[in-house]
């Protein structure tokens, strides 16, 4: 699988998850839900920060949306954040999820849009590859050290 389908996949289960979480009202479905989508973006964001931005921050005409990525990333661990110390049944963590759903997304469609056509004409089908096999091999050892199987 290459990295960007691998990516894509992710974009797909994390849009999901935003769906189930927004109409839930009671705070344990919501705190349940909520702990798959945090592991999710954690894993998703590993993945990308230590395999798939480095090799893009290496060329010159992808560094500056890389770069850009990186604060995105950090913009939404920090809503993360605050979102697991605030109480899952509160107006604050219903308007904190839809503000973490906007960022996402916003994410999300500069990565397709604009990153992974950069991404195509800097890397090779075959790196391409690679890092897809890379991703999700560490996916996977993310997972398993996450349910702790």
């Amino acid at each position: 699988m290459d990295a960007f389908e691998l990516l894509k996949n992710d974009h797909a289960k994390v849009s999901s998850l935003f769906d189930r979480i927004e109409p839930a009202t009671d705070a344990a479905t919501r705190q349940q839900l909520f702990a798959q989508l945090k592991q999710e973006l954690d894993i998703h964001a590993h993945i990308e920060e230590t395999i798939l931005y480095p090799a893009l921050k290496a060329a010159a005409e992808t560094r500056d949306i890389t770069e850009e990525a990186y604060e995105e990333h950090q913009e939404v661990k920090d809503l993360l954040n605050e979102l697991e110390a605030t109480p899952a049944d509160s107006e604050e963590w219903s308007d904190m999820i839809m503000e973490l759903r906007e960022n996402v997304e916003h994410h999300v469609e500069e990565e397709e849009g604009e990153m992974f056509t950069q991404a195509r004409e800097v890397l090779s089908e075959q790196q391409l590859n690679e890092i897809g096999a890379r991703m999700s091999a560490e996916k996977q050892q993310k997972q398993k050290a996450a349910t702790g199987s």
